[in-house]
């Protein structure tokens, strides 16, 4: 019997062995292992160069004395410096002379600036403008050398005594806010212009003060402090080397 190959079918043939592949090294592995020696080699000189550096100023030491010396010397000019600017501040405030003209002549805002300036002049450091929306009745705050916060509202008159007078209404904001909001130990009212007779009546009942054109012109133009020009000022909160 004859063995031929049945039709339709495909004799098998054998695949060749695969030949083993060899790896190599990925070009990833070996650019971090490049940068890995370069920063070994850098922190190397890094530490390198810092040893030379201490190694050489412990050999001169004495350099050190010159760079030091110098911001000794910068640190003690800017000391002078603001030490010359608080004596000649001093100095300005405490010759601070208004005249009623000039007070007349300021805008509101510089008014209550004049007042602020004033508080200063009488040792009251902290001094600061707080007027504008929303003061609550409060535009100059001050604590003078006798630990008393003071609490001033400023009505100021471009015409002086030809202007609108301060009323009681005036008076009872100043009265609801200077103590229960901010705290005054001293509530005062200061104008330049006229100051109605109810209003004198009401800040005495109150315990207010009452700064008219003609106690302001006093204030002003001379160098006693606001407290000696006023009357029943509380006693000092704490003991000073003014008390």
């Amino acid at each position: 019997m004859s063995t031929r190959p049945r039709k339709g079918r495909v004799p098998a043939t054998r695949r060749p062995p695969a030949r083993g592949r060899t790896r190599r090294p990925g070009k990833r592995r070996q650019r971090a292992d490049d940068r890995l020696i370069g920063l070994l080699v850098a922190v190397g000189l890094a530490v390198g160069l810092v040893v030379a550096l201490v190694n050489w100023l412990l050999a001169h030491w004495w350099v050190l004395i010159v760079p030091g010396t110098l911001a000794g010397l910068a640190g003690g000019g800017r000391l002078y410096q603001k030490q010359q600017r608080a004596r000649w501040e001093a100095v300005r405030a405490q010759g601070l002379r208004y005249g009623l003209s000039q007070l007349d002549a300021l805008h509101h805002t510089r008014f209550e600036d004049a007042v602020r300036d004033l508080m200063r002049r009488d040792g009251c450091t902290d001094a600061a403008r707080v007027g504008g929306g929303g003061d609550l009745g409060a535009d100059v705050k001050a604590t003078d050398p006798y630990g008393r916060r003071w609490v001033i509202q400023c009505k100021h008159r471009r015409n002086g005594l030809a202007g609108s007078p301060v009323g009681t209404p005036h008076l009872q904001v100043l009265n609801g806010t200077a103590r229960q909001v901010h705290g005054a130990d001293v509530a005062v009212i200061v104008t330049n212009g006229r100051v109605t007779a109810p209003a004198v009546v009401f800040a005495k009942q109150q315990r207010l003060h009452v700064v008219d054109r003609h106690t302001l012109g006093v204030w002003a133009s001379g160098s006693r402090p606001l407290w000696e020009l006023l009357r029943a000022v509380p006693p000092p909160r704490k003991p000073t080397a003014l008390s």
